[in-house]
């Protein structure tokens, strides 16, 4: 490969490097599958310094035209055959006002759980992340080797040094605070069960998307609550409905998903994020924002309602569960002042503290550096895979569906024809070693559209492919 640098230029040398390689790949010198040379090589035959090369190959990866393979190096990823579309997403949904009813999320978890481990199922079910990084691994390994102290009682609120590096990775995403408004919990599931369990009470009226995360849904009718789901639109949840049973049902608490929607996958803009403030504000009903997905975005995001919220009505809730390790069940919560005390006594009576040793293990990996450089590997890979599915979309699904198009994250959400039974759709598509899942249970009280959401971040492409192609045409049969 022969490259000429610049010397004199004003441009970096990085970015010379990447802009080169960039048009080899793009115009198909370099072809899909195609492996560049070792950053040691290049770096010895451009004379430049191997932190250069590894900064351009690591633009080149966060823009999804090459992926890092462990111990292999780093190679062209497939192009698409055309560009990916805009979201045709356009729902016509009514407000859904119900009474909690029995639902289950042990089905659902047990399901992907059982997937996990069946290597002939083509699983579009679930979200676990990629395989733990090897930094991490090691990290693990030798903790464990003298973990004496690991295994001990610890504070309630977590391990300072852990909350320090939160607060650090929370500060480049836009949110100012310090660990001592931080919670460490088992995980966003406890932090949603504790945080549902503070600011509500049976009969108690809750806003939520419509649809939204089943495992919230859950909760929520465990506690007995009333729902008021409102519609999910291509901008976020429709704010001129919302302010009607704001006004009307003066609900305790919103719990909102704001960025990379799950299971829309959809991504609110600053201006929505800021009237929805504004009507929090007005209407004084706090703000429950999950973003279990951040660091997932491979497109730029605002940054989150707690960091644009100047008078405390957002408690965040974040995890290392979908981009790390799903099993140790580190989760964390940011709140305002006045709810900290009370959320952090509901901790201690629920289980102590969360694990001593799994947050010793995450606070090291931050500390480590790595853990940027992992989520970029992870946008590379994640963001290959959302396109291949959309492209399998566009080629297999009838023309009467219509889906989201994520700006990162794990999934996608296909709105189907009224005339879809998705039960029977589900049911044949696990006949044939196909996973997904069906829409319907999404939509408080179950209440909802014909939809399905699909998973990218697990299959390989080839998976994803083969597990549309399926789809598709069980679709169009029953048409």
């Amino acid at each position: 490969m022969r490259m000429v640098l610049d010397r004199q230029s004003t441009q970096p040398v990085y970015q010379q490097i990447r802009d080169h390689l960039q048009q080899l790949i793009t115009t198909g010198a370099l072809s899909s599958g195609e492996r560049l040379p070792s950053i040691r090589t290049l770096a010895r035959s451009l004379q430049v310094n191997k932190l250069t090369v590894l900064e351009a190959y690591g633009l080149l990866e966060a823009e999804g035209l090459v992926s890092a393979r462990q111990g292999s190096g780093y190679f062209v990823d497939q192009m698409l055959s055309a560009p990916v579309q805009p979201s045709t997403f356009a729902p016509n949904q009514d407000v859904v006002v119900c009474n909690s009813r029995s639902r289950t999320f042990l089905y659902t978890y047990d399901q992907s759980i059982l997937a996990h481990d069946c290597q002939s199922v083509i699983d579009l079910s679930c979200s676990f992340p990629a395989s733990p990084p090897p930094e991490l691994q090691r990290i693990c390994r030798r903790m464990a080797a003298s973990a004496d102290q690991l295994f001990s009682y610890d504070a309630v609120q977590g391990q300072t040094l852990l909350r320090q590096q939160i607060a650090q990775l929370l500060l480049q995403r836009g949110i100012q605070t310090s660990c001592e408004d931080l919670l460490i919990t088992n995980g966003s599931m406890q932090g949603l069960w504790l945080n549902f369990q503070y600011f509500l009470k049976p009969g108690d009226w809750v806003v939520v998307e419509s649809p939204t995360f089943q495992g919230a849904l859950s909760i929520l009718e465990q506690l007995d609550v009333r729902l008021i789901g409102i519609p999910m639109t291509s901008e976020g949840i429709n704010l001129e409905l919302l302010e009607q049973y704001l006004h009307s049902h003066a609900p305790k608490l919103i719990y909102t998903i704001s960025t990379l929607h799950n299971p829309t996958g959809l991504t609110t803009s600053l201006q929505h994020r800021q009237q929805l403030l504004d009507l929090a504000q007005r209407y004084q009903c706090p703000i429950l924002e999950d973003n279990a997905y951040e660091g997932l975005n491979f497109e730029p995001v605002p940054p989150p309602l707690k960091g644009i919220d100047t008078r405390g009505w957002v408690t965040y809730l974040g995890t290392f569960s979908k981009t790390l390790l799903p099993g140790a069940r580190v989760g964390y919560l940011a709140a305002p002042a006045c709810h900290y005390k009370d959320l952090l006594e509901r901790k201690l009576l629920c289980d102590l503290h969360t694990p001593t040793f799994t947050q010793a293990v995450i606070s090291e990996y931050l500390a480590s550096g790595h853990y940027r450089r992992h989520l970029t590997r992870l946008q590379s890979q994640y963001r290959h895979h959302r396109n291949v599915m959309l492209q399998a979309l566009e080629t297999y699904f009838p023309q009467e569906a219509s889906w989201t198009v994520p700006a990162g994250g794990m999934y996608l959400w296909v709105q189907l024809p009224n005339s879809i039974q998705v039960d029977e759709i589900c049911w044949q598509a696990a006949a044939a070693q196909v996973l997904v899942v069906n829409g319907l249970g999404l939509f408080p009280g179950q209440q909802g559209y014909p939809a399905l959401r699909l998973a990218y971040s697990k299959c390989s492409p080839e998976g994803i492919e083969k597990g549309i192609a399926i789809l598709g045409e069980l679709l169009k049969q029953a048409l």
